[in-house]
């Protein structure tokens, strides 16, 4: 009764917030927009109810953003003049604080998997939820930001490489804090969170020489609505297939007698593996649906063999031909998971590598 009750009361608070936004900006909405917001509150609302723990984490977020929000009172220039906003609450601040975590984090859980000490392993995990919170309020201060730029400026933050690298950090770290909890075992974090980090190094670099922490103006394509679903619905893709790739690493390391001593057992990780794929399988299949709706809107076509929308079809077809040998082969074991493996350097091809090397009409991200 008391977690119903909780149920409920995050659901009413989520609604309320809702309303909030929809009597406040209406105006500034169209009907998609409209939709996005309903859908956002009832999947939000949904997931509360499925994994408690997730309740807090919102709460946590959107606490730290509202308080940033209040704290800048309208003007961009009190992030340098007050404190609580120069060096914990600008949206800057916050995701700086992410990637101090994550790093710290990981060199827990290494300490914990072969100690086996509880308390580091809680402490690794609440450092990965606290990063995951400075993520999410960061992303949402920065959205806040931009307006206060210029009315003209503001947008939805998953524009660019550094925006929607903190966005992977975030829905990575989701997932794997998911099936910790489900699978009730910290021992994949050492492996889950070297990924992250690579994305925080990669963010901390692009950062550092390309000053991408500064809001710039979204270019004509971009202005669409479709980019609020089509660039989430990517990246939880992303997230998963890269969660599913350590994931794997960890299986083949099973094999190995001094592993097998700190590792779950091969079928949970296999199980595994194959959920990571299958969910995010899904939402790569709705984000390039959506992406080639997006397409027919801005440049005329649904499809034009652009280099992204090529390596996003062999994503698709590599994801593919992966869940049909496990599905209508019943392969498993090794193949499938360095097929896994490689997968994720495919897909960082056509996350990062098309950016740096080819071109084409998906110029958001060029470096």
């Amino acid at each position: 009764m008391k977690k119903e009750m909780y149920d409920y009361g995050f659901a009413l608070l989520l609604t309320l917030v809702g309303l909030y936004a929809l009597t406040n900006f209406y105006s500034y909405m169209d009907q998609y927009e409209v939709a996005i917001l309903v859908g956002s509150v009832a999947g939000f609302s949904y997931m509360g109810i499925q994994w408690n723990r997730f309740k807090y984490f919102f709460i946590a977020s959107f606490t730290l953003a509202f308080l940033s929000i209040f704290l800048y009172q309208g003007d961009l220039g009190q992030s340098e003049s007050n404190f609580f906003l120069k060096y914990i609450l600008s949206s800057q601040s916050a995701i700086m604080w992410m990637t101090a975590l994550f790093p710290l984090a990981l060199l827990i859980y290494w300490f914990y998997l072969f100690v086996k000490q509880e308390f580091y392993g809680s402490l690794a995990t609440f450092m990965v939820w606290a990063a995951s919170i400075f993520a999410t309020a960061g992303l949402l201060i920065r959205w806040f930001e931009s307006y206060l730029v210029d009315l003209d400026v503001g947008h939805i933050p998953v524009s660019n490489l550094y925006e929607v690298f903190v966005l992977f950090c975030l829905i990575a770290s989701l997932i794997y804090l998911f099936y910790e909890e489900k699978l009730q075992t910290k021992k994949l974090g050492p492996f889950v969170l070297i990924v992250i980090n690579a994305a925080v190094g990669f963010l901390l670099w692009y950062t550092l020489a390309k000053n991408a922490d500064v809001i710039q103006p979204l270019v004509p394509a971009l202005q669409s609505y479709w980019m609020k679903i089509h660039v989430p619905a990517n990246f939880i893709g992303y997230g998963a297939f890269a969660v599913a790739a350590m994931v794997s690493v960890a299986y083949l390391l099973t094999g190995n007698g001094f592993w097998n001593r700190y590792l779950p057992p091969k079928e949970i990780l296999d199980e595994m593996t194959y959920r990571l794929i299958a969910i995010g399988f899904i939402f790569f299949t709705i984000a390039t649906i959506l992406g080639a709706v997006w397409a027919a809107e801005a440049w005329g076509g649904y499809w034009s063999w652009d280099p992204k929308e090529t390596w996003a079809l062999i994503v698709w077809l590599n994801y593919a031909a992966w869940l049909h040998l496990r599905l209508i082969k019943g392969l498993r074991g090794n193949i499938l998971a360095w097929w896994s493996i490689g997968g994720l350097l495919i897909t960082t091809f056509c996350f990062l590598g098309v950016n740096l090397f080819l071109s084409g009409l998906h110029s958001y991200g060029e470096l």
